[in-house]
């Protein structure tokens, strides 16, 4: 009741702040976070740095606590307990799979929310379940470490693929690379082991191999792809309009492919939109490659299907705008990966906080997920709010960046 009382003004006032306070202390409870490093780490391990004070440390750079990891280290050096050095060896040592087994928590903690609150949207088509994938090459950083002075190129610290599940609008999964200057396709036998069965994964061009086509056939799943301009198959039959898109008319015809290893064929839909307006590359014709059985989806509706898949781009606009999307001072490839994976559980964060805003009709959807993030990027996690503080007086925590 005592717990009631003090949060009651703040609850009243400042709503969407408390709920992203909330969300954000789930997502980064302490113990929890050491129990995943414990399952999932290989080769590191915990002597005297919890990696739950890392996970700490980097969330308060990415929420603009402080500019740089070192300021944050700085300004928590007691509580850390132990020197740069060791802070920063462990931040270059963070394994790959630990960063990704993080993604994968917080969307397993947001998950039962969004279905509590019933606010799963409708499946762009009936019984599949939609996963978007895109691939985001990791910001150039500056050259503060030795290795990096002697090159006149920003090094790319990475990249990650990441997997938008569309129904619950959440980022689910990620898949990191320390090569910052490899393809998104080199990814494409990790994600292969993802696939279920009556999975739809929509992705551009650079995810159009036929190793990706014919794997995913194999495990029962399908996909709705733009045609890379190097995969090459043999086109059947005549091209037949089928209607016309907002983005112009649409035209289908069956493509045959080859599997390269085992010789195998396989038999796509080949749906081209000849556009209205050329893309921002200058293409006029847009090429989609699916296995989607006719009966269960037009060529005019894929055809829009595929343009939806640009719900992942406002994920990554939302992150970049609203947050320190990353931090240009990590060079190390697992650092950079790690900042990157902060970014993707404190944006789920944000999702959870407007989903719940919005079932209790404070704000619409779309305003309550940007005060949310905002409120995430106002708010320092290691402040504290007493009972003695109204809301408009407490120091950030509950005033969020518009009203601060």
């Amino acid at each position: 009741m005592l717990l009631a009382t003090v949060f009651a003004p703040f609850v009243k006032e400042r709503p969407i702040c408390v709920m992203a306070r909330a969300v954000l202390e789930r997502l980064l409870d302490a113990p929890r976070i050491d129990a995943l490093f414990a399952r999932t780490a290989q080769q590191q391990y915990t002597r005297e740095l919890l990696f739950s004070s890392l996970v700490q440390l980097m969330s308060e750079v990415v929420l603009g606590v402080h500019p740089t990891v070192h300021a944050a280290y700085q300004a928590n050096k007691a509580a850390i307990g132990v020197s740069t050095t060791a802070l920063y060896n462990k931040l270059d040592r963070v394994e790959p799979g630990v960063s990704a087994a993080l993604v994968r928590d917080s969307a397993a903690l947001a998950e039962p929310v969004v279905k509590a609150l019933q606010a799963s949207h409708p499946r762009w088509l009936p019984g599949y379940q939609i996963k978007v994938r895109d691939g985001n090459h990791l910001a150039a950083t500056e050259h503060r470490l030795k290795a990096l002075r002697d090159t006149w190129a920003a090094p790319l610290p990475g990249q990650a693929l990441v997997v938008l599940d569309q129904q619950r609008m959440l980022i689910t999964d990620v898949f990191l690379n320390e090569d910052g200057h490899a393809q998104e396709r080199r990814l494409i036998a990790e994600v292969l082991h993802h696939v279920q069965a009556d999975d739809l994964w929509m992705a551009d061009r650079n995810f159009c191999t036929l190793g990706l086509m014919f794997g995913m056939a194999r495990r029962g799943a399908t996909f709705v792809v733009r045609q890379h301009g190097q995969l090459q198959g043999e086109l059947v039959g005549r091209c037949t309009r089928k209607g016309v898109s907002r983005s112009g008319p649409v035209y289908e015809q069956p493509l045959l492919v080859r599997d390269p290893d085992g010789g195998e064929t396989m038999r796509v839909r080949r749906i081209t939109v000849k556009l209205k307006e050329p893309t921002r590359d200058g293409d006029t014709t847009l090429h989609i490659l699916t296995n989607v059985p006719p009966p269960r989806a037009s060529a005019v509706h894929l055809a829009r299907l595929y343009g939806k898949r640009w719900s992942i781009e406002t994920a990554f606009l939302e992150i970049t705008t609203t947050l320190a999307c990353e931090i240009n001072t990590l060079g190390y490839p697992k650092a950079a990966q790690g900042d990157r994976t902060n970014l993707i559980i404190l944006w789920s964060g944000s999702r959870t906080g407007s989903m719940t805003a919005s079932a209790a009709g404070l704000e619409p959807g779309t305003r309550a997920r940007v005060s949310a993030l905002q409120s995430l990027a106002a708010c320092p996690t290691t402040q504290v709010c007493t009972s003695s503080q109204s809301p408009e007086r407490a120091p950030g925590l509950y005033a969020s960046r518009a009203e601060s």
